[in-house]
């Protein structure tokens, strides 16, 4: 091959690589389909209820924001999945009621803010023994939370505010 095609061949990679003026990157598959991952997030922002999408379908999550502690309150779920360690007694899923805070992310830019759960009804789980902790993503001006997994796809299990 000539060296005025490699020539030419590699300026027409690089314009197909190059972004046009006034285009922005293609977002990340977690930004496509629902949002920037959050930094920081308060009680006011993740009150609600959320609906399930994904490996979360059939699944509501209640938050209520507590009065006297900021960044943090009751919640209560309907369809959770259940950890290995109860999964015998209660079955795929269960209905249940417990607590909720907001662990703040931090200045490196890999320091996202989490959804911490306290499961304390039907009883007291094992940290870790069922999904405890969900990420915040925040777009189109509502906030999601979702279960982290491969960053290069939408999040499986994901919740999307109701309404």
């Amino acid at each position: 091959m000539s060296r005025g095609r490699i020539l030419t061949a590699a300026a027409a990679v690089l314009a197909l690589l190059s972004c046009l003026p006034g285009c922005s990157p293609a977002p990340t598959a977690l930004e496509g389909c629902m949002g920037e991952r959050a930094v920081g997030a308060t009680s006011a922002q993740l009150a609600g209820t959320y609906r399930g999408e994904g490996d979360a379908e059939g699944v509501t999550l209640t938050l209520t924001a507590s009065e006297s502690k900021p960044e943090s309150g009751t919640v209560t779920v309907r369809g959770w999945p259940t950890g290995d360690w109860h999964r015998g007694e209660l079955g795929e899923t269960f209905d249940g009621s417990g607590t909720w805070s907001v662990v703040q992310g931090g200045t490196a830019a890999t320091e996202f803010a989490r959804l911490s759960l306290s499961f304390t009804a039907p009883k007291r789980f094992l940290e870790g023994d069922t999904l405890d902790s969900l990420s915040i993503a925040e777009g189109d001006g509502r906030t999601h939370l979702y279960a982290e997994g491969d960053p290069d796809v939408c999040p499986a299990f994901r919740l999307r505010p109701q309404g």
